[in-house]
C-alpha cells in the first residue's frame, strides 16, 4: 500500500468507497482559523477532504499556542491561515488549500463567492460579521454550520449540537438572535450550531483589556471595553471536531 492510500486508509474502513469520493469532491469555505477552525480543519484533511478555503485575517501570536493547533513558539507572528496551510499539506501533501488572509465583512462578503461551496463553516467571533455570514450562507445551497462561544468553559461533556434557535445558554447565540431581531432580518433557513451551555468566569490577573464593541452581549448596549475572556484548548478542539463531524456525518449520510 502506498503512503497516499494508507493516509486514508482507517477512514476508507469505516466510510466506505462513496463517501470517500464525495470528501474528496466536496469544497468547504471555513471562516475562522482560531481555538475552534484550525481544529475543524485538521480534521476535515485527516479524514478525507481534499478541497478546502481557509479564511482568516490574524497573525500567531504566543496567546494562541496555548489551544490553536498551528500556534507554536516558531509560528509567532506568522499569518495564521499560511501557517495552518502549511501544517495541512504536511498532512495531505495532495490537498488543495487555498489560504486567504481577510477579513469577511460587509465590505469584503462578494470576494468569497459562498455560492461555489457545498458547506460553509462558520467559526468567527465578530457579532456584526458572524450576523452577515449567517444571513448569506442561509441564503445559499450549501449546508450551513456555525460555532457559537468556545470562551469561559471546562466541561467537555456540555458541548452539544442544536438548531440555532434552541440554542440555550449561550451569550453569543443570544446576542446574535437579539442582533437579528432588532435589525428586522433572520436567516433564511434552519441551521445547526454547536455549543455549550456552561458559563464561568475569568478566574486569572486582569487580562488586557480589548476595545470590542461589537462583542458585548447586549448588542443595544452602549460601547465598552471588553475583557478577553479564557479559554482551553480541550474544549476549542472539541467544538472544531464536532463542526467537523456534522460536515462527515452529513456527506456519510447523503
Amino acid at each position: 500500500m502506498d503512503i497516499d492510500s494508507a493516509i486514508l486508509n482507517r477512514s476508507r474502513l469505516l466510510l466506505g468507497d462513496e463517501t470517500m469520493e464525495r470528501l474528496d469532491k466536496a469544497r468547504v469555505i471555513l471562516f475562522g482559523v482560531g481555538g475552534v477552525g484550525s481544529w475543524c480543519a485538521e480534521s476535515l484533511v485527516r479524514s478525507g477532504l481534499k478541497n478546502i478555503t481557509l479564511v482568516d485575517s490574524d497573525r500567531v501570536s504566543p496567546t494562541n499556542i496555548n489551544r490553536q493547533l498551528m500556534a507554536t513558539t516558531e509560528t509567532v507572528g506568522q499569518v495564521k491561515v499560511d501557517a495552518l496551510r502549511k501544517h495541512l499539506l504536511a498532512v495531505r501533501p495532495d490537498a488543495c488549500i487555498d489560504a486567504r488572509c481577510q477579513v469577511f465583512s460587509a465590505e469584503t462578503a462578494g470576494d468569497f463567492h459562498l455560492e461555489e461551496y457545498d458547506y460553509i463553516i462558520d467559526a468567527i467571533d465578530s457579532l456584526k460579521d458572524k450576523v452577515l455570514l449567517i444571513e448569506m450562507a442561509t441564503r445559499t445551497k450549501a449546508r450551513f454550520f456555525s460555532s457559537m462561544g468556545a470562551a469561559l468553559k471546562l466541561d467537555p461533556t456540555r458541548v452539544q449540537v442544536a438548531e440555532f434557535n434552541n440554542v440555550k445558554g449561550c451569550p453569543l447565540a443570544r446576542a446574535l438572535r437579539q442582533r437579528f431581531r432588532k435589525s428586522g432580518r433572520r436567516p433564511a433557513r434552519k441551521f445547526q450550531c454547536v455549543f455549550s451551555d456552561e458559563l464561568l468566569e475569568n478566574n486569572g490577573a486582569d487580562s488586557p483589556l480589548l476595545y470590542a464593541a461589537d462583542m458585548i452581549p447586549d448588542p443595544s448596549a452602549p460601547a465598552v471595553k471588553a475583557r478577553t475572556n479564557g479559554s482551553l484548548m480541550h474544549i476549542t478542539a472539541i467544538f472544531g471536531l464536532t463542526m467537523a463531524g456534522l460536515v462527515i456525518r452529513d456527506l456519510f449520510r447523503r
